[in-house]
């Protein structure tokens, strides 16, 4: 994951009137908590926030300069707008330069099952312990060509060198079933509509 700058802006004014001013000036309400210090309040440039998460994902560590001093920070938690989908609120914890972190990772499922086989994902991610600075985007697992009754559990992904899983390794992430039982269902209400049919 590449590291990246951000300017901000400290924030003197709370509130919710105060917190939709921010955002109607172009920039986000942030908050930076972590290793003791008191939290301190700043306003995020909108668009280019929006961009380091698009092009590094939601666990993004980001350089922030404020009022002349930097400030290597992990986001945290992003709060998007549920309707108009616009970010409302981001926390960031303080990092320190080779501080491990616990942080959650996408999983992404690719390739196709054999012949009949249905995919299910039960994890979207996996919870990792690893250094602030070399957080994975994403973990890719690969069900190209398996088997109907292939499993692939936390335990099995692999993971990058320094990262340590913190979920449970025996959790299942995706399955390779037989898409009979739906299949078999339909035949069985299929027949009983034909059997209530013949009784009438």
């Amino acid at each position: 994951m590449s590291e990246v700058r951000l300017s901000v802006e400290p924030r003197t004014e709370f509130g919710k009137g105060a917190a939709r001013r921010t955002r109607r000036a172009g920039k986000i309400p942030a908050v930076l908590y972590g290793h003791g210090s008191d939290p301190r309040h700043f306003a995020l440039p909108a668009i280019e926030f929006a961009r380091v998460v698009r092009e590094n994902g939601s666990n993004a560590v980001i350089t922030l300069d404020l009022e002349g001093a930097s400030e290597l920070a992990l986001t945290k938690t992003i709060v998007v707008h549920p309707l108009k989908n616009y970010i409302e609120h981001v926390d960031l914890l303080v990092v320190k330069r080779g501080e491990k972190v616990t942080v959650d990772v996408p999983v992404v499922v690719t390739g196709n099952p054999g012949p009949g086989g249905l995919v299910n994902q039960d994890v979207d991610s996996l919870q990792v312990e690893v250094e602030a600075l070399h957080i994975p985007e994403q973990f890719e697992v690969s069900i190209e060509g398996a088997e109907v009754g292939t499993q692939i559990l936390a335990g099995q992904v692999e993971l990058p060198q320094g990262a340590t899983l913190v979920t449970d390794p025996e959790a299942l992430v995706v399955a390779v079933n037989e898409p009979q039982r739906e299949e078999a269902a339909d035949d069985e209400a299929a027949e009983g509509e034909e059997s209530a049919e013949a009784a009438e």
